[in-house]
């Protein structure tokens, strides 16, 4: 089946691969939340569980990703309406003071992989940029990245920032020094290790927001 080979290519990186069978199945009228869902997602859901289970790395999930990202760059002008905001929308950043990124876009990645509307705000984020920007686009999920132990109190600030603005949001923390007690005591909704389960967290999440996962 086409979706199948669009999965298998995406699971080997072949980024050439997958534009080429993405377009030929629009070319072709395939249903595109078909090819969105069971191709692309279908082939992401396959990469965090192989990461779980230890039979891929950071390194893979990256090229994975990118190699989605590809064929979802085809499907963009084609999704509207409920296509196109399904899953419900992630603000992610590192917040302020932290130049980190790498494991902050592994995650921006999977989660757009997974179907949501991504809204990436960099690196060095202020908490009222979030709030700012959690307004603008309606999200249903804010996410922070931190990499410094010298940072972490920027997340307490941001989410205190998201409470004061009336927000009603879910909030979801991550980075390497971070822990699920930490994120407890600062008022997350959650917090994840690492990019797979920043996704299923995100789904999660976004169900107890009202959206769809």
């Amino acid at each position: 089946m086409a979706v199948e080979d669009i999965s298998r290519a995406v699971l080997a990186f072949n980024l050439a691969g997958v534009t080429e069978l993405v377009q030929k199945e629009i070319d072709a009228g395939t249903d595109i939340d078909t090819i969105l869902n069971e191709a692309l997602i279908g082939a992401m859901d396959e990469v965090g569980k192989r990461f779980s289970d230890g039979e891929l790395y950071v390194p893979e999930m990256l090229m994975a990703a990118q190699t989605m990202k590809a064929g979802l760059a085809l499907l963009k002008p084609h999704l509207t309406g409920d296509s196109a905001r399904a899953k419900g929308t992630v603000v992610i950043g590192t917040v302020k003071g932290d130049l980190h990124d790498i494991g902050k876009n592994l995650v921006a990645m999977m989660l757009e992989g997974a179907g949501f509307n991504v809204v990436d705000l960099g690196v060095d984020v202020a908490a009222e940029t979030f709030v700012q920007a959690a307004g603008d686009n309606g999200a249903g999920v804010v996410a922070l990245s931190a990499l410094l132990t010298t940072t972490m109190p920027a997340m307490e600030g941001t989410i205190k920032a998201l409470q004061e603005a009336g927000l009603t949001v879910k909030i979801m923390v991550g980075g390497a020094p971070v822990t699920s007690g930490f994120a407890d005591r600062i008022g997350a909704q959650g917090f994840s290790a690492d990019a797979p389960g920043a996704v299923e967290l995100a789904r999660k999440l976004m169900a107890a927001q009202g959206g769809s996962s």
